[in-house]
């Protein structure tokens, strides 16, 4: 999952080098927390929240196949 994210992120960031992915693993629940530079924040939410919204689509996908929740937080 955080490759994923990462992956995704760092794609479409204007500083990839500042892409941050952190997961917070309790067996029952999954948090997702993506940290970008706050000129590319924009970017990642994407027009009406699009681009995340599709992020989180994929992340919905993964957490059927692992039996967990996904959430995914864009700081």
């Amino acid at each position: 999952m955080k490759e994923l994210v990462q992956y995704i992120a760092g794609a479409i960031v204007s500083r990839p080098e500042q892409v941050q992915v952190q997961v917070d693993d309790d067996g029952r629940r999954v948090g997702v927390r993506l940290t970008v530079a706050s000129e590319d924040k924009g970017r990642v939410i994407g027009r009406r929240g699009r681009v995340a919204n599709a992020m989180r689509a994929l992340l919905r996908v993964m957490q059927t196949r692992r039996g967990v929740r996904v959430d995914l937080d864009i700081e």
